[in-house]
């Protein structure tokens, strides 16, 4: 084992280990490139914060990894054509949350043909800005699910030190294997990119945390970390062991405030699938235009791992998969803790999307809410260290300024508390619809 790897399972208070983590249908599936479809849906908005603005036109042609979208912002990234071919009429698609959104469409050419890509950069000389301003220009956001845009991340204010790099590897989410297949399959790419990242910010303390049911990708990585400098760093397996502020704690000792941000702890998180991007983009020259994602549930005729492009239908992802064997119960994107369910099989890939799952209709259970019994399980599963039950109590009488007390904006959603609840409270919902009602009227003072 390298000199720059812990063997030692190192974790976090609370969390839960769920009874059947669903890995072994995709952990074994080598990733397959999907073949080029004809055409392609870009939806617009897919990063935290301003959508990007679209700067084509019905009839205009585009080469692959052109940008179609400039930032609408400081937090904002560009989109990129996923192929070329010419641009079709504007439309709405399907969206990940349920409604239609505007997305650029793309009329495949078949040629596949890329256009002008950017000039390389040698990253071991180059300014962290330089750096930085070409993840930016790449289009890059978090790739584990919460699609926020990378160089934002990597630029601190300059009172708040950071002295930690933390690669989230540890891939807890349940049946999702796209990041283990990256770290087994393309190593020596994620560990460049977690150094080009440190680079980026300037930190020499560069982790890369990985659950231990994935010893492979351990061993992998643990063999040439020493050439980039970083640290391999052994999890237990408990969920939600790859959230920002659990993985802090878990390879530092260190906590992020309550209501703060990484960054307040000295620390920055990426994922592996952001660090293989910016290898791309920095070494390589090519945008963000595809990820790795897991087709996976007991229902596919044949579960794996695709390199997809973005704006890929779910339903030709599907068809990738071989279709189904029987009448699914329930389509996620995502994983089943912190996807969310679809009522369209049309939404359209984007960055962000780690997972296609399928749920056999015994698989879904339909239940009936019960009221709080004062357990306190919940509260011994909350890795954030809040009180759900309690909160959950405060949302349903519409007190959402004493659950604002309460620190219900620190829950990550994660489902913990629902997951382990005996008398199955709507836990994770009641905490979205106060977030949404506080934010709302944060919105309304500020006007």
């Amino acid at each position: 084992m390298s000199s720059n790897s812990s063997s030692k399972a190192l974790t976090f208070p609370g969390g839960i280990h769920p009874d059947y983590d669903g890995k072994d249908l995709t952990r074994d599936c080598a990733i397959v490139e999907a073949p080029l479809l004809d055409q392609y849906q870009v939806i617009i908005h897919q990063n935290i914060g301003a959508p990007p603005k679209s700067i084509v036109k019905f009839g205009d042609e585009v080469k692959k990894g052109q940008v179609i979208a400039e930032a609408g912002g400081f937090v904002s990234v560009p989109l990129h054509a996923p192929t070329s071919g010419k641009i079709a009429k504007p439309a709405n698609v399907p969206g990940p949350m349920g409604i239609n959104v505007p997305a650029i469409i793309i009329d495949a050419d078949g040629k596949d043909e890329w256009g002008e890509l950017m000039p390389p950069i040698d990253w071991k000389t180059s300014a962290g800005d330089e750096i930085k301003n070409r993840i930016r220009d790449a289009g890059i956001v978090g790739m584990g699910g919460a699609a926020f845009p990378a160089h934002v991340k990597l630029s601190p204010p300059p009172d708040k030190k950071i002295d930690y790099m933390i690669l989230n590897g540890a891939e807890c989410e349940p049946y999702l294997t796209a990041d283990h297949r990256l770290m087994l399959e393309e190593p020596e790419k994620v560990l460049a990119g977690a150094a080009i990242l440190g680079k980026s910010i300037g930190v020499d303390k560069i982790y890369i945390g990985i659950e231990q049911n994935k010893q492979n990708a351990i061993d992998k990585l643990s063999a040439l970390a020493d050439k980039y400098n970083v640290k391999i760093i052994t999890l237990k397996v408990q969920y939600p062991q790859g959230a920002e502020k659990q993985l802090i704690y878990a390879a530092t000792g260190r906590k992020v405030p309550a209501g703060g941000l990484p960054m307040e702890s000295g620390c920055v998180v990426q994922n592996v699938g952001t660090a293989a991007a910016v290898f791309d983009a920095v070494v390589e020259g090519k945008p963000l235009i595809e990820r790795i994602t897991t087709i996976t549930g007991t229902p596919i005729v044949k579960p794996g791992n695709w390199k997809l492009r973005i704006g890929y239908p779910l339903d030709k992802a599907l068809e990738l998969a071989g279709g189904v064997k029987e009448n699914p119960g329930k389509l996620i994107l995502g994983g089943p803790m912190m996807g969310f369910a679809q009522k369209s099989i049309h939404v359209p890939l984007a960055k962000n999307s780690s997972g296609i799952l399928l749920l056999a209709r015994h698989e879904v259970v339909q239940y009936e809410s019960m009221p709080c019994i004062r357990c306190g399980k919940c509260v011994g599963a909350c890795p954030m260290n809040i009180l759900p039950g309690t909160l959950s109590s405060q949302i349903e009488s519409e007190k959402f300024d004493l659950a604002e007390q309460y620190n219900v904006m620190d829950c990550i959603e994660c489902g913990s508390c629902a997951y382990i609840c005996p008398s199955n409270r709507p836990l994770v919902q009641h905490f979205r619809r106060a977030k949404a009602e506080i934010n709302m009227k944060r919105r309304a003072q500020k006007k």
